[in-house]
């Protein structure tokens, strides 16, 4: 077991691409590799699986035990994981959930990709800073969006006596930037170009990484010695949706329930299915809003979810259990009618961060940690709550969800139990 780390000295900087270039091309080479990527992300890990043709698993230090991330990291082939905005950035108040924070539990090497589109000489002293700055052992450097040959001898000339490798330089090519909406990327799927730029990429990293010296510095993983407390199936028999309005559900919870016996099936609400029997329906988060007018109008799959034993939903699959959902243009779509709840995208705000979760009825009966992002503004959520709520400096916040009965849900993603 081994891996590596590809981290930044702040968003922007081009992991993504880089990352899902260097699994592409290690497919291509025939060798296998898996990877995973910091934090409360669903849109990379699709990107990922796509490039390496393997599922891409999250780690996430703030909200994960350590032995939890031990155990997701632990696989036979070599793992690269793709870090979050800059090495050292985390969740208020001293950054705790940082990539830096990943590479000290597993004991994995980091690789900077360094931005230097505006930089010569002083990236030198950028990459010696991040290097020096903690016990993070950063093994070396690749140079993206550099300008010209020209540029890159500079670059190389200044980073000589850091002692840093320099795994490669990737001159600018903004047909490789990667669009993107207010929760990040657009999704894998919606990209028909897809396999066409993952082979790009691809070409790109191979033609300018030494991908051999760059993967010889992965080093063995830190192997899982402690007990681990799981977080139980939620119910023995579960239908999960699954498609591009519900695409926010965390393998590595799907796959734990799986090993405890929990029996999974998936369907589409976009493709007005109803879900198959089940003691219990989850609709994970998405982008509902891009899709309301259809899900809205798709009966199969709501009287599906309005006779299920017990429905429960995290963050978009929270607003399609209320009363109504109104989009960016400010049309009103009604949606299941489960909960007393009324959602807008016309008035955005963001609501974002980690948040410790104490149930207070429904569905869980253990402490849970967990994730907010989203742009919806609530106009009305009448009844029980779901939790009481603090965020990640241990600040009380509101209450947070909705239960009725057997239908409950929230904006928060759970990710793991807390201890």
């Amino acid at each position: 077991m081994s891996g590596i780390i590809l981290a930044a000295p702040g968003s922007g900087s081009g992991k993504t691409t880089v990352t899902l270039g260097l699994l592409r091309a290690l497919r291509q080479q025939g060798i296998a590799v898996r990877s995973a990527k910091s934090g409360p992300d669903y849109i990379d890990p699709r990107f990922h699986a796509a490039a390496s043709g393997a599922e891409c698993i999250n780690l996430d230090a703030w909200a994960m035990q350590p032995e939890r991330i031990r155990a997701l990291a632990a696989g036979e082939t070599p793992l690269v994981i793709e870090g979050a905005m800059g090495l050292f950035d985390g969740a208020p108040p001293m950054g705790k959930g940082a990539t830096a924070d990943l590479a000290r539990i597993l004991g994995l090497p980091v690789v900077l990709i360094m931005d230097v589109s505006h930089q010569a000489q002083s990236a030198a002293a950028v990459a010696t800073g991040f290097a020096g700055y903690s016990d993070v052992n950063v093994v070396g450097v690749i140079l993206n969006k550099v300008g010209s040959p020209r540029h890159e001898r500079m670059l190389r000339r200044a980073l000589e006596p850091t002692g840093l490798q320099v795994f490669g330089t990737i001159f600018r090519d903004y047909n490789l930037d990667m669009p993107s909406r207010h929760l990040g990327l657009v999704q894998a799927e919606e990209r028909e170009d897809l396999e066409a730029f993952l082979d790009k990429a691809a070409g790109i990293v191979a033609q300018s990484i030494d991908v051999a010296a760059l993967m010889a510095k992965a080093a063995p993983l830190t192997v899982p010695t402690g007990s681990l407390a799981c977080l139980p199936p939620p119910a023995q028999e579960i239908a999960i949706a699954q498609d591009a309005a519900f695409a926010f559900a965390y393998p590595h919870l799907i796959n734990a329930w799986r090993a405890q016996g929990a029996g999974i099936s998936l369907f589409s609400p976009l493709q007005d299915e109803a879900p198959a029997p089940a003691d219990l329906v989850i609709l994970p988060g998405g982008y509902p809003e891009l899709h309301a007018g259809k899900l809205a109008a798709n009966q199969n799959f709501l009287t599906g979810i309005r006779d299920a034993k017990a429905v429960y939903g995290e963050c978009g699959g929270y607003m399609v259990l209320g009363d109504g959902l109104i989009d960016a243009d400010g049309k009103r779509h009604a949606m299941a009618g489960l909960l007393r709840l009324e959602t807008s995208f016309e008035r955005r705000k963001l609501h974002l961060g980690y948040r410790s979760l104490q149930p207070l009825g429904g569905l869980w009966d253990m402490a849970l940690t967990a994730h907010e992002f989203h742009y919806a503004t609530t106009l009305k959520a009448q009844g029980a709550p779901l939790f009481a709520a603090q965020d990640a400096e241990g600040t009380a916040l509101p209450d947070m969800g909705l239960r009725a009965g057997n239908v409950t849900g929230s904006f928060a993603h759970v990710i793991d139990c807390a201890l």
